[in-house]
C-alpha cells in the first residue's frame, strides 16, 4: 500500500518524482496513493506516449481523469488539454493516445450510486464567481463530495477554514501556498477530515480540488 492513511496531510511535488513502467509498454505513471499494485483506490499521474494503448479494462468503483496535456482517446472520443472525464462503477473502456497525453487519474473511489458520466471541456467552460476573488468551475457533485476548478488571482487570501471530509489539490497553474509551506505547479496535497489552514497566493494560480471524500 501507498499513502493510504487518510488522517495524515501529504504534499507530493509530482514534477520531481521519476516515471514508473506501467505493465503496458510505453504507458508510464507517477503513483501518489495506491491501495494494492494493481487493483483498488488509486491516484496516479500518467503518461502515455505517442502511439501508446492500454488494453481494456473495467473500473469496478469508476475512474475520474483529468487531461494535463496532450490527447487522450478511447472509444467514446478524443479529449484534449483541460478535459475532465468521469466513467462510472462497472464501465470499461480500451484507452490510447496517437499523439501522446499526460492524465491525472482517480481509480474505484466512487460512491457505488454515483453513475453519472461526464465529459466536461474545461477550456470552453465559464467561470462562476466564487468566495472574494475566486473564481470556480463546479465539475462534480455527489452526495458530500465536491469537485472544481478554482482561479486565484494575483495576491488572494482567503479566510481560515475547515475540511469536513478533507481535502485534495493538483496545482495545474501558478504556486499555491498556506501556512505549511509553498507548492508550485504540479504539487497534490491532501488533507484529512477536520484538517484547517490559510490559504493564499502570490501569483495568479489554479488548482483542481476534491473535498468532502475523505470523512472518517
Amino acid at each position: 500500500m501507498l499513502n493510504m492513511d487518510f488522517q495524515q496531510r501529504l504534499s507530493i511535488d509530482t514534477e520531481a518524482m521519476s516515471w514508473q513502467p506501467s505493465p503496458m509498454a510505453g504507458v508510464w505513471r507517477k503513483p501518489l496513493e495506491r491501495e494494492a499494485k494493481e487493483s483498488g483506490h488509486t491516484t496516479s499521474i500518467v503518461r502515455y506516449d505517442a502511439g501508446s494503448v492500454f488494453s481494456a479494462h473495467p473500473h469496478p468503483y469508476g475512474e475520474e481523469i483529468l487531461v494535463l496535456d496532450g490527447v487522450f482517446s478511447d472509444e467514446t472520443g478524443h479529449f484534449g488539454p483541460g478535459t475532465y472525464i468521469r466513467n462510472p462503477p462497472g464501465s470499461q473502456h480500451a484507452p490510447f493516445s496517437k499523439e501522446g497525453c499526460t492524465i491525472f487519474v482517480k481509480l474505484n473511489q466512487f460512491d457505488a450510486n454515483d453513475l453519472e458520466q461526464i465529459r466536461i471541456n474545461t477550456l470552453e467552460t465559464p467561470w462562476q464567481q466564487g468566495i472574494g476573488g475566486l473564481m470556480v468551475m463546479p465539475l462534480h457533485h455527489f452526495g458530500g463530495e465536491n469537485t472544481a476548478l478554482v482561479k486565484w488571482p494575483a495576491g488572494e487570501r482567503f479566510q481560515p477554514h475547515q475540511h469536513l471530509g478533507g481535502e485534495e489539490i493538483l496545482v495545474l497553474s501558478g504556486e499555491f501556498r498556506d501556512e505549511f509551506g509553498e507548492y508550485p505547479k504540479g504539487t497534490w496535497l491532501r488533507s484529512p477530515d477536520k484538517s484547517e489552514h490559510f490559504p493564499y497566493v502570490e501569483q495568479e494560480t489554479v488548482i483542481l480540488v476534491k473535498t468532502g471524500h475523505l470523512r472518517r
